[in-house]
């Protein structure tokens, strides 16, 4: 039997609105319109979620690990409402000058990914909205998304790395060409 099909989210600017000042209280953790329900339809048709995110605020003591996973429980509370769940949350705690593994755009988090879940990440799916997450993806040979949400749009106009790279208004539109594309 063929293992279930694996995507990789990013999560903030992807799943939840993004800020310059960082989603730092479950009060700021606020879902992007149709998110959820992308996440749900994913779930549905048989797909293992991961969630990968750096969370710099934790090293630079902007929240605390209890905040973090009081995020994440509204996450996942939010889902189960509508049929959905992501299989697992990966975040990396560390600040840009720990020159840790796990940040990306190292792959750190995406290898960990592909151990935890025993699958081979070439061609998996992974959906961000910066460059980080787009180098992340190619380093371990998956496949890059960006959507416009987030810091999606600054992205775009930076103008790099972006070869080959399909842009997506948002995570609803991602999952809707990924879903036909597996139907065919």
């Amino acid at each position: 039997m063929a293992a279930s099909p694996l995507i990789i989210l990013d999560r903030d600017g992807v799943i939840n609105e993004d800020s310059d000042d960082y989603i730092k209280s479950e009060q700021e953790f606020v879902f992007i319109p149709g998110s959820l329900e992308a996440i749900a339809r994913l779930h549905q048709a048989g797909y293992r979620i991961a969630v990968a995110t750096n969370q710099s605020g934790l090293a630079r003591g902007y929240f605390d690990m209890d905040t973090l996973n009081s995020m994440h429980n509204k996450l996942h509370q939010a889902l189960a409402q509508l049929g959905g769940r992501v299989d697992a949350i990966f975040f990396c705690p560390h600040g840009p000058d720990d020159h840790c593994n796990c940040r990306k755009p190292k792959p750190g988090l995406y290898l960990e990914i592909g151990k935890r879940f025993d699958y081979d990440l070439s061609g998996v799916p992974v959906v961000g909205d910066s460059l980080r997450d787009l180098e992340a993806a190619r380093t371990v040979g998956a496949r890059p998304y960006l959507v416009r949400t987030g810091k999606g749009e600054r992205t775009i106009a930076k103008g790099k790395g972006l070869d080959h790279v399909p842009i997506f208004d948002n995570l609803a539109a991602v999952v809707e060409d990924i879903l036909q594309e597996a139907t065919g």
